[in-house]
């Protein structure tokens, strides 16, 4: 028995048989990211249990194999998958999708979520108790955990609570000397030995509140002052921003995340939004400064769609946001895993085209009306550029007098939306983070070559909004999707190039633009194969795992490093 062998022997020990995924149909959901990212592994491993995620630790490392944590896998970077095939090393990744859970503890005002648990479990967990998780599922990230989003430093939609944060968590990491150690940081005693911790954890046998560290930063409890400092030379929030890196905050997968601690928070009884319409972009940016100064809170979200954003979603994304309307954003995940079997026993069929579920897809998108409220679309075809806030009920009257004050002698227009157009709005906004992969995947593009995205935070005293290329660079895109956290000038850009074009070479030259803006990206979906990480990330990182010596936005793994 080869070494090799050996490991799948140990890890199907460990976890059982049918979760260690070695064939390359059953590996292809796990090996190829939603939107981007690709290459092969050479085995997916999936735990049931936190003791069962452990021992897949130990034995991985005892073979000297690269380990890949994987949670949703919406591939928004490229991090959560392997990079290629030219690793030196057995690459394992180990897929956190069944290990789900989520306990409410002090009184509901916190809670802990496990490596599995989605935004959307979260949210419906809390949801009776008249409680609310500290971020809401987002456009990119439709099946997001809410790990994933602590090892990001995601910033999410939602304005008043900043990127995703806390300094309460319990992680595995390697030593220098490739000793495996479990580090307890929730503030919660729960025993010496990691079974025992992970045991007493998962039933729950633990009292929280009467431990020394107990007390400690959950969440970006500074940020509203932050956006609200509209002359700062700096974005309000970006990754790789140091006051949010610590420990798992921020690791990108430089350590595995067994359990971390966060807040909730009142739930708002009643919200209304506004949906605004504008040619003029400096008009756009003039209401953001306005708003952020005058307004006595700070509204709960304020989502920019560029009007090709906007027809690109209606066209190649409706199902997204049709299923997402009629199901949940809760069956995504499964809606999707569903259709990457079926995208591989299509590929198996020689007499049909690779991609012939997403041109069944798209016929149906071509065939369908738009399903979007009338109003909105009557801005659509008036207005480039669409803004929608969303406010508490008792802000509403104050938002809406702020608003005829502003566009009094400003261009542009705005309604407060009935039930409907308010469900219509975000429900398209939800579904923009795909319409480029969409796009893509009906042409039979590959979108590891024709598919470029930037995730930039923008100056919080820019004075525009809009990544405005060079004729050289605008010719060579054949079509682009913007939108973002408008707020905390937050910019998502997806660029799917012209054939022939260079991906790399642009990205290189777009990357010079956002400098000399001084913009910071990534803003919020990290580093993975597509960004150069930051020097205070790279800091962080050797903080954590001495072993780390490359940095993942420019190369492969070294012979010493563990994680991919």
């Amino acid at each position: 028995m080869t070494s090799s062998q050996e490991m799948l022997r140990q890890l199907g020990e460990v976890v059982g048989a049918k979760q260690v995924l070695t064939h390359q149909d059953d590996k292809a959901w796990y090996t190829k990211g939603f939107r981007v990212g690709r290459g092969e592994a050479f085995a997916v491993v999936l735990p049931q249990t936190l003791w069962q995620l452990w021992q897949t630790l130990q034995v991985c490392v005892a073979n000297d194999a690269i380990i890949l944590m994987q949670a949703a896998n919406t591939g928004v970077t490229g991090g959560s998958t392997p990079d290629g095939n030219d690793y030196d090393r057995n690459v394992v990744i180990v897929s956190t999708r069944l290990l789900k859970g989520v306990q409410v503890i002090d009184q509901s005002r916190q809670v802990i979520a496990f490596p599995g648990s989605t935004l959307t479990e979260l949210e419906n967990t809390l949801k009776p108790l008249g409680r609310e998780p500290h971020s809401v599922i987002g456009s990119s990230c439709i099946g997001a955990s809410v790990i994933g989003g602590i090892c990001n430093n995601s910033g999410g939609s939602l304005i008043r609570r900043g990127p995703a944060f806390t300094e309460k968590s319990l992680f595995a990491r390697i030593h220098d000397d490739g000793r495996l150690e479990m580090i307890n940081h929730l503030g919660i005693a729960l025993g010496d030995t990691p079974e025992e911790m992970l045991r007493r954890l998962e039933q729950q046998e633990f009292t929280t509140g009467d431990q020394p560290d107990w007390d400690g930063k959950i969440w970006a409890d500074d940020y509203a002052d932050q956006l609200r400092d509209t002359q700062a030379d700096s974005p309000s929030r970006f990754n790789g921003d140091v006051r949010y890196l610590h420990e798992s905050s921020g690791s990108a997968g430089k350590v595995v995340v067994f359990a971390v601690r966060l807040p909730t928070f009142e739930a708002s009884q009643q919200s209304d939004t506004f949906y605004i319409g504008t040619q003029d972009e400096k008009a756009l940016v003039a209401l953001r400064r306005y708003l952020l100064a005058n307004m006595h809170e700070l509204p709960l979200q304020a989502e920019y769609i560029h009007r090709n954003a906007f027809d690109l979603t209606v066209r190649y994304s409706k199902h997204m946001y049709l299923a997402i309307g009629k199901l949940g954003a809760q069956a995504l995940p499964g809606l999707m895993a569903r259709k990457a079997k079926w995208d591989v026993r299509v590929s198996h069929l020689k007499f049909l085209p690779r991609n012939s579920i997403d041109k069944m897809l798209q016929f149906f998108n071509q065939v369908t009306p738009r399903f979007v409220a009338p109003r909105i679309l009557d801005y659509h075809a008036r207005f480039e550029h669409h803004l929608m806030i969303k406010v508490e009920a008792q802000q509403t009257a104050e938002l809406q007098q702020l608003l005829e004050n502003f566009f009094r002698d400003q261009n542009g227009e705005f309604f407060l939306c009935n039930a409907r157009e308010a469900a219509d709005a975000f429900l398209v906004r939800f579904g923009v983070g795909g319409c480029t992969i969409s796009y893509c995947d009906y042409l039979g593009y590959n979108p590891d070559e024709r598919l470029v995205a930037f995730d930039v935070a923008l100056r919080r005293n820019d004075e525009s909004w809009r990544l405005v290329l060079p004729d050289h660079l605008a010719d060579q895109v054949q079509v682009d999707s913007c939108c973002g956290h408008f707020f905390c000038f937050v910019n998502h850009q997806d660029y799917v190039l012209k054939p022939g074009v260079d991906a790399k070479a642009f990205k290189a030259a777009v990357i010079e633009v956002l400098e000399q803006r001084g913009a910071k990206y990534p803003a919020e979906h990290n580093v993975g194969h597509l960004y150069h990480a930051s020097c205070e990330h790279e800091q962080h990182w050797r903080q954590l795992d001495p072993t780390n010596s490359c940095n993942p936005g420019i190369g492969k793994t070294s012979k010493k490093k563990y994680w991919a």
